[in-house]
């Protein structure tokens, strides 16, 4: 924008102050600071930049020099207070503009990912963020060590890289619950992998989730319930990926979809293992490993730092009390399924 181009409105009344100030020596009054504020605040409000607007103020002060009485120093200490009073008024209207936006892009991301909002609405208020809700998104949920808010250093860090990998690609990076979110295009196929290897390295080591692509207004906020439940899962099965995928993971809600049903098989397959000294978790903790490793007796010893006599003895004993065998195929899939609802309902810590 050009000085031509600044309206004169937003000089009004400063050629007078620069006369009468420059003249008597006096400092601006509280009502003519107040005057040049409300000025700089209603440029701002319309969109005009800084820099043009100060040379708007030079050049009218060039303007009125050959006219205007007193010395140098007094008129160009007026020139002064007046372009510092219109320069805080515009920054004062700037903060303000950017709390608001803030405030707005919080209200939004809490409607898209909670449903809240009307749908319609909804999707036009996404356009304004980068989205178009129309078309397919998947999310990515990274959990670290510490909780995280935009502003931090390491969402700042992880959203440059995306930038500058990517560019405008229609992609979201906010915080929600202390934990680093992406929205991007369900056909971006490279940004939530790149946000999870970002994000890892980004939090020290922390854990990404990766929702599966969900279409329509509604498809964000289905995506981050998956992410959000792969990570639950992840914890409460003990996995040590530090990248999930919800689509990997199907399998674990199908299980868990009849809590009931699923309780029932832990109580009455695993129930008696209750009755062995130190109780159920150290039995249950060797079919974990004896399962995560293939089935072979060596290598679960080995991750539990036992010997592999104690870990058939364990074998044999698990066998005992609950009449299934771990090491024969055909107890095999209600054991290791029993295993696993044990994890994700957290049993025996928590009585089913």
């Amino acid at each position: 924008m050009t000085e031509r181009e600044i309206p004169e409105a937003y000089l009004e009344g400063c050629a007078r102050i620069l006369a009468e100030v420059s003249a008597t020596g006096r400092r601006l009054t509280r009502e003519e600071i107040e005057s040049r504020r409300a000025l700089g605040e209603q440029a701002a409000e319309a969109g005009h930049g800084l820099r043009a607007l100060v040379g708007a103020h030079l050049a009218a002060a060039r303007a009125a020099w050959p006219g205007a009485p007193g010395s140098v120093d007094t008129t160009l200490a007026a020139l002064q207070q007046v372009v510092d009073a219109f320069a805080e008024g515009y920054e004062r209207a700037q903060r303000l503009a950017v709390r608001q936006e803030e405030a707005a892009r919080r209200e939004f991301i809490d409607d898209l990912l909670y449903g809240r909002s009307d749908l319609g609405r909804l999707a036009e208020r996404a356009e304004r963020f980068g989205l178009r809700l129309s078309h397919a998104h998947a999310v990515a949920v990274a959990q670290g060590p510490t909780a995280y808010v935009e502003g931090d250093p390491v969402p700042r860090q992880v959203e440059h890289a995306l930038i500058t990998r990517f560019g405008n690609r229609n992609v979201l990076l906010t915080t929600k619950d202390g934990r680093l979110l992406c929205v991007a295009p369900g056909h971006e196929d490279e940004v939530l992998p790149y946000f999870a290897k970002q994000a890892h390295a980004a939090t020290e080591g922390g854990r990404v989730a990766i929702g599966r692509p969900q279409p329509g207004p509604g498809g964000v906020v289905q995506s981050y319930e998956e992410a959000l439940n792969a990570l639950g899962m992840a914890e409460r099965l003990g996995l040590d990926d530090p990248v999930l995928r919800a689509a990997d993971l199907l399998v674990y809600p199908v299980l868990t979809r009849d809590r009931q049903a699923m309780a029932d098989l832990v109580v009455n397959t695993l129930g008696p293992l209750t009755t062995a000294r130190g109780g159920a978790q150290p039995l249950l903790d060797t079919l974990t490993a004896y399962f995560d490793s293939g089935c072979i007796a060596a290598e679960a010893a080995r991750r539990l730092s036992l010997s592999v006599r104690a870990m058939t003895y364990r074998l044999d004993r698990i066998h005992q009390l609950t009449g299934a065998n771990p090491a024969d195929p055909a107890h095999r899939y209600k054991l290791q399924t029993a295993v696993i609802g044990a994890r994700l309902l957290d049993w025996p810590a928590e009585e089913l």
